[in-house]
């Protein structure tokens, strides 16, 4: 270990796309910190690093963490190839902003590397706006009102426990849309739930939309349907 102080990692969210939504002390943190890291494709541009490309410098450090680009969770091996690299940068004294779009802590990519990390670094978690707002914003409908009970649930779900989560569920989100589109279309309908439920796509993007979700055929990995009105069972 180096005689400095161990630098500090700073877990940013950058909002789901639109740079105005970014905050005022997730723009100050990245303005400051030398090294700044950011989730990757294998091959092509960093959506999160775009988001802020406007603000970085080119005296920063950048050290981008490729992902394959394929049906699964990460391969540990990525965390930990992204942990070195920044732990070699923390070990010198020198602070790390590494960018997560939305929400750190809400499916985020940052959570695998924290969780390497967290017990050998001093560690700050700056919350960003999440797909939830955002998409609640775009298709300007409530996420939940008063007493109401709001679910997130993943689409990548086997549809069995899929179809069990939303029929409980008063009020949801069903957020990693994708390639399971039809799928949750296929449950819904079964619940008698479709009719009910609204699409987002890539919200507070230029190429935003907002559909009922029964007229939908296909949808980026960055989209998510918003599902209100009463449960089946009456809630």
């Amino acid at each position: 270990m180096s005689r400095h102080r161990p630098g500090r990692l700073y877990g940013i969210g950058v909002g789901p796309g639109d740079p105005e939504l970014l905050t005022l002390k997730a723009l100050r943190l990245l303005r400051a910190a030398p090294v700044v890291a950011y989730p990757a494709p294998e091959f092509g541009d960093s959506f999160a690093r775009g988001i802020v490309a406007g603000w970085l410098d080119a005296r920063q450090r950048e050290i981008a963490i490729r992902f394959p680009m394929r049906p699964g969770p990460p391969p540990a091996e990525v965390y930990e190839r992204a942990a070195a690299a920044i732990a070699a940068e923390l070990d010198i004294g020198r602070d790390v902003a590494l960018l997560c779009q939305g929400d750190p802590l809400f499916y985020g990519s940052f959570v695998g590397v924290f969780a390497l990390l967290a017990d050998r670094y001093p560690v700050e978690i700056v919350p960003g706006v999440s797909s939830l707002g955002a998409g609640a914003a775009a298709a300007e409908v409530p996420l939940v009102t008063r007493d109401e009970v709001l679910a997130v649930i993943p689409a990548t779900l086997a549809e069995g426990e899929l179809q069990r989560r939303l029929a409980a569920a008063e009020v949801a989100v069903v957020v990693k849309l994708g390639r399971h589109l039809v799928k949750v279309q296929r449950v819904l309908a079964r619940l008698g739930r479709l009719a009910e439920a609204r699409y987002v796509e890539r919200a507070s993007l230029p190429g935003q939309r907002v559909a009922p979700l029964a007229e939908i055929a296909e949808a980026p990995y960055f989209s998510l349907a918003l599902v209100r009105g009463r449960a089946p069972d009456g809630r």
